[in-house]
């Protein structure tokens, strides 16, 4: 198995994108596997990695369909909405607490008051 090239941060050469950079182009990998990699060094870290992709390969992005349009909006809407009260909490409830923050802290409400 052939190793990657690998790159300093900022000294890729042309004609290669990360997947952020292809999708503000209105790309996509399109199936192609990671052409190189860039490394970016840190102190007594190890180094944050990019994977870059090749544009000449990339393929548009797909359209949004009215299908995946509704999926979308019915995944929002049930990470939304509050498991304990069902009501749409109007944010995303917080994973970390399972529920909006009225439930999640009775208490703070009444204090309030």
């Amino acid at each position: 198995m052939a190793a990657l090239p690998v790159y300093r941060w900022r000294l890729a050469p042309d004609g290669y994108a990360t997947r952020r950079q292809l999708r503000a182009r209105g790309l996509r990998p399109g199936g192609q596997g990671v052409a190189a990699q860039l490394e970016r060094p840190r102190r007594r870290r190890e180094p944050l990695v990019a994977y870059l992709y090749r544009i000449d390969q990339a393929k548009p992005v797909r359209p949004m369909t009215p299908g995946r349009r509704a999926a979308l909006d019915k995944a929002m809407a049930a990470r939304r909405t509050c498991p304990k009260c069902r009501t749409d909490a109007g944010y995303c409830i917080p994973r970390s607490l399972g529920m909006c923050i009225p439930c999640a802290y009775p208490d703070d409400e009444q204090r309030a008051a």
